[in-house]
């Protein structure tokens, strides 16, 4: 009985010292970088401006229209002035704050696919791996998709 007790007492040890283990801390600065979309079609630089985070597009896997040659329009864009800028370098990201606890919150995220402006979360789990999640109304609602970017490594 008293063997049965320690063999518990060193597994709950075990699983308490992985559980800490896996368990990261970012700081605010470990957001920054190139980061590749789910997709894969598209890589975007996350810049510090002030005490805000930004994030712009910076290589598109096709940034032509193939029948074209021109570089792909922000053509969706909901507002019509918009339209005839360029994917290339627009800025997807903008206005996060690190809340200290591995989240930049209080964001959007523009989304050149359907032309909307979301609000959004961006969660650091991993060190190269982001889980940005654009919703409507609040993020723990439902209303939203989360997609996970991962860092690019130079």
């Amino acid at each position: 009985m008293k063997q049965m007790k320690s063999v518990t007492m060193i597994l709950a040890g075990l699983f308490l010292m992985n559980l800490t283990a896996n368990t990261q801390t970012f700081k605010a600065g470990d957001v920054l970088g190139v980061w590749l979309n789910e997709d894969k079609d598209a890589r975007v630089e996350v810049v510090k401006t002030g005490d805000m985070y930004f994030g712009k597009i910076i290589w598109l896997d096709e940034p032509n229209e193939p029948d074209t040659g021109e570089p792909k329009l922000d053509d969706e864009n909901k507002d019509e002035s918009l339209q005839s800028r360029p994917v290339m370098g627009l800025q997807l990201l903008k206005d996060f704050v690190f809340d200290g606890e591995n989240i930049w919150e209080d964001g959007t995220i523009y989304d050149p696919k359907n032309g909307s402006t979301y609000k959004c979360r961006i969660t650091m789990e991993q060190r190269d791996l982001l889980y940005i999640r654009g919703y409507i109304g609040r993020a723990w609602m439902g209303l939203g998709r989360t997609t996970e970017w991962t860092r690019v490594k130079e």
